[in-house]
């Protein structure tokens, strides 16, 4: 991959109008848009240029604004984390993709300051939820432990906030059930030990959705420590003593009484 980008960096470099170019390389239509030319976009745009695709109709062109923005962000944070809110409930689904590509250049850059608006982010509606999911649960991004710690707790929010959702046949609802559905497992990888309070809660969760997206998690293959200290500990719990029951009282014989005499 970064001999490719690398390639079309050097392209993009010679070349004044961007857009037909782009537009022919980006491999839509079809199942996979151009990733490795997105990274190539962020890296070579200037700000300028990134809002400008990041507005436009066109949705490749727009995902590739979008995605570079991160870059964009360490500079001007309040006003782009203000459109890449906006543009996470866009409805085109490689423009919200490019948001969590955004925020992960951005995490990338400065952890703490991404979590810090995640925070806020993960008290709105499911689309933006979808990207602080999409946007905090990279492997590469969480190393650290405390800043696992921090994604666990704004995952068991929106999870709360999951549980607690009525229209469940809305895509927003659908698309942040997915991403929770691996999420869980690139933070508990990072902190299983932390972790594990959270799946033995939500593992106990009557709600099926909820029950899906933890169950999903536990078959990833990072899992597999985790998978194991949930077995090992819903062996040792101690089963409930059962109270005997108490013997019912014999009844007190009945004396037979005496004839009256005739």
């Amino acid at each position: 991959m970064a001999l490719r980008v690398e390639v079309y960096r050097a392209e993009l470099r010679r070349l004044k109008d961007w857009e037909p170019y782009l537009k022919k390389h980006s491999g839509l239509p079809g199942p996979r848009a151009n990733l490795e030319l997105v990274h190539a976009v962020g890296d070579e745009a200037d700000a300028d240029r990134l809002w400008r695709l990041s507005a436009s109709t066109d949705e490749f062109l727009a995902l590739c604004g979008t995605a570079g923005l991160g870059k964009v962000a360490l500079m001007e944070p309040d006003t782009v984390m203000t459109w890449l809110r906006e543009l996470a409930s866009d409805g085109r689904w490689r423009v919200r993709e490019g948001v969590a590509i955004a925020l992960q250049r951005i995490g990338r850059e400065n952890m703490p300051r991404l979590l810090a608006d995640m925070e806020l982010w993960s008290q709105a509606g499911p689309f933006v939820q979808r990207a602080v999911v999409a946007g905090l649960c990279e492997p590469a991004l969480i190393k650290d432990r405390g800043h696992a710690v921090q994604v666990l707790m704004i995952l068991d929010r929106i999870t709360s906030s999951l549980a607690a959702m009525e229209h469940r046949r809305d895509e927003g609802f659908r698309v942040l059930r997915l991403a929770l559905g691996y999420g869980w497992s690139v933070a508990a990888g990072a902190a299983p030990e932390n972790a594990w309070p959270y799946f033995e809660k939500w593992l106990q969760s009557k709600d099926k959705d909820v029950a899906w997206v933890m169950k999903t998690n536990l078959e990833k293959a990072r899992m597999a420590g985790l998978r194991a200290e949930i077995s090992t500990r819903a062996t040792a719990k101690p089963k409930p003593k059962v109270k005997a029951k108490p013997k019912p009282k014999a009844k007190p014989k009945t004396k037979n009484p005496k004839k009256k005499p005739r």
